[in-house]
């Protein structure tokens, strides 16, 4: 069917708008996955700075709480140590366990120098500059520390050491007294880089960065930073206020990103690949949908086919289930009962086309194959009732009805109306019944021919002698000679008697009984029939070829019947032949002689067993079909339009009457050949 001009435009915009579709969903896939890492990214780095800013938060508040608890123990030395003397052993012991402090020093309350002690770790601390040169820092430290009534920090200063080396240190003042009476101050001086390195939880600074800053980023003092790998990725920061007495420190923390790369945590590693999941999904899903579509428009044409199948056939289908109600039946059905598919889906027993008497019967034999005793596949027949009570024959041919799973779900019939064929039928054996009365008319009528024909010479010689008699009596002039009036009527009772044999013969012949034969040469046989043989053939052009063997015996036969036989072969074989069919060359009968190799067997006391001689006869035509073959010996048939199909019986049956046997088969690459035995004399 061709399409319109529209169809194909058509289909390409369909087609355009269908992949539009998808493009326009997988952007939108790919722009929700963008988002979704991205705010995924956020939030992990936001959580990750929370992290960090709580654990800063957590390190200041350790090193505040480190230097308070500083106080305690230095305001405890204080104590054990009441005069200069005994002050310089347990300081030193104090700088021993404390790296964080570099010096320590007993002032009078006019900042005069008491006593002091450096910390054991720095040898070179004064060896740079003057202490005087952190007198004024102390001072800060001091008079805020008698105003606060407690220890008090100063800023913090770099102090340079020998060697280019330097520190960033922090004074740290406490007033001391002594039964309530001021004694002085405690100078305590921290190393702001001992501060970080002593009083901070080192596992919770593996592998992060944190120092003193000031206030625009500079930094004071260092403790670690974050490595050189991680130096290359993105570097989180927190920073906190160290908040003490008199003074604030900056402290800042780094911490590299835990996880690089286009997904750079854990939860946005999952979002990634669940939308990659998803667009896996999806292109699943549209190949699905494709290959769905495909199978939709296959199954719809399988469908479509098929019922156009099954309103094309004139053979009823009807679907009963297992409980014998109708699931199913096609057109050709519905006009076979009279009734529409809306009338028969759903019917159970009895059934609508079921006759009224027949009831019952129909019943019981729907029981019996319900029960799973099932009829058998090749039919049977039964009367069905149309809509308007007219009956008609049908042939029923019932197969298990099984599903995809194996199970079987009811009965599939088909139906053929036997209407039309009973009535070919019953054509068929009135036209029978009219050929056999035919065939009794043709066989008189041969009886009568042969009659007439084998009685033409007998009549003929007894008319002619009784004639002569009656010419012997006439005469008056002289005496009837007794001799030949007796010669006369021996004739003419040789001749009645010879009328009576013909009769007697042409009437066992159509009994079929045994007749007289006598003993006659092949080549004689042959040789009677020749000159006929030879004008038919010459007119269709047909060359005959003759082939007896030499030295063969006389068969036992009825003359006259053989050459029948013989010439009824011949002119068939001739006309299988049509002109110009086979060609020239190949236009060729061929009649063969030859003796017999089948011999009985069986013999009679005092006889020896019986041979045969046997006839063939040849064509080149096209060769018999197998329906032909069925039926090629049986009386009225004939491939010939003007045929009455007795020749071949009649053939058989004198052959057979004369003991042999009429056989045909084909002969290699076309033809065919007929042969029959004559027993030998």
């Amino acid at each position: 069917m061709n399409k319109s001009p529209q169809a194909a435009p058509l289909s390409q915009v369909l087609r355009s708008r269908r992949w539009l579709l998808w493009g326009a969903l997988l952007a939108l896939v790919l722009a929700l996955l963008g988002v979704l890492v991205f705010l995924a990214a956020e939030y992990e780095e936001g959580r990750d700075q929370t992290v960090l800013e709580r654990d800063a938060a957590q390190v200041a508040s350790d090193i505040r709480s480190e230097l308070f608890r500083n106080v305690q123990t230095l305001q405890s030395l204080h104590s054990v140590a009441p005069t200069a003397d005994s002050w310089a052993a347990p300081a030193a012991e104090l700088l021993s366990a404390h790296r964080e402090m570099v010096r320590l020093e007993w002032r009078s309350s006019t900042h005069a120098l008491l006593a002091y002690r450096d910390t054991p770790y720095l040898a070179s601390l004064s060896g740079y500059l003057n202490r005087e040169q952190a007198l004024p820092d102390v001072r800060q430290a001091c008079d805020n520390a008698r105003r606060f009534s407690g220890p008090a920090f100063s800023p913090s200063y770099f102090w340079p050491m020998v060697g280019g080396q330097g520190l960033e240190l922090m004074e740290m003042c406490l007033p001391v007294a002594r039964a309530g009476v001021p004694n002085g101050f405690l100078v305590a001086t921290y190393s702001l880089p001992g501060l970080l390195n002593e009083l901070t939880n080192k596992a919770m600074l593996r592998g992060r960065g944190l120092a003193f800053t000031e206030p625009d980023g500079t930094r004071l003092a260092l403790h670690s930073t974050v490595s050189s790998s991680s130096s290359r990725r993105r570097t989180l920061q927190a920073s906190t206020l160290l908040d003490l007495p008199g003074h604030t420190l900056m402290l800042r923390m780094e911490s590299p990103r835990q996880v690089v790369g286009l997904f750079p945590n854990v939860l946005t590693a999952v979002v990634g690949a669940l939308s990659l999941a998803l667009l896996a999904v999806l292109a699943l899903l549209g190949r699905d949908m494709r290959r769905r579509q495909r199978a939709e428009l296959e199954v719809a044409d399988a469908l479509a086919f098929r019922k156009a199948m099954e309103n094309s056939l004139v053979t009823g289908l009807r679907a009963r289930g297992m409980d014998g109600r109708v699931s199913y039946v096609n057109p050709a059905f519905c006009q076979m009962v009279g009734y529409s598919a809306e009338q028969l889906i759903g019917t159970g027993l009895p059934a609508p086309w079921w006759p009224p008497e027949l009831i019952d019967e129909y019943q019981q034999r729907q029981a019996v194959r319900l029960a799973g005793q099932t009829l058998p596949r090749e039919g049977y027949e039964s009367v069905f009732q149309r809509s308007d009570g007219t009956r008609f024959p049908v042939l029923i041919i019932e197969a298990p009805l099984i599903d995809a799973h194996g199970v079987q779900t009811g009965y599939m019939s088909a139906i053929l109306d036997l209407t039309e064929q009973r009535r070919v039928e019953d054509i068929n054996r009135a036209s029978q019944d009219r050929l056999q009365a035919t065939a009794r008319l043709a066989t008189v009528g041969e009886m009568a021919s042969l009659l007439s024909h084998e009685l033409n010479q007998p009549l003929a010689a007894i008319a002619s002698y009784a004639t002569g008699t009656l010419n012997l009596l006439n005469d008056t002039t002289q005496a009837p000679p007794t001799a030949d009036l007796q010669l006369a009527m021996l004739r003419i009772s040789e001749q009645a008697e010879r009328a009576g044999r013909v009769i007697k013969s042409v009437a066992d012949f159509v009994r079929r009984r045994e007749q007289v034969r006598e003993p006659v040469a092949p080549q004689s046989l042959i040789d009677a029939i020749s000159p006929l043989l030879g004008l038919q053939a010459k007119k269709q052009r047909i060359r005959v070829h003759i082939d007896i063997a030499p030295d063969l015996p006389p068969v036992l036969c009825d003359r006259t019947m053989v050459e029948q036989v013989l010439l009824n072969l011949a002119r068939n074989g001739m006309q299988a032949m049509p002109e110009g069919d086979p060609p020239a060359p190949e236009r060729v009968l061929m009649l063969s002689v030859l003796q017999s190799r089948l011999q009985s067997g069986v013999s009679v006391v005092g006889r020896a067993p019986k041979s045969w001689v046997e006839f063939t006869v040849t064509d080149r035509g096209h060769g018999l079909s197998a329906g032909v073959q069925a039926k090629l010996f049986t009386p009225f048939f004939t491939t010939k339009p003007e045929g009455m199909g007795l020749g071949l019986s009649l053939c058989r049956t004198v052959i057979e009457q004369h003991g042999g046997a009429l056989t045909f088969e084909p002969h290699p690459p076309r033809g065919t050949v007929f042969r029959f035995t004559l027993p030998v004399a």
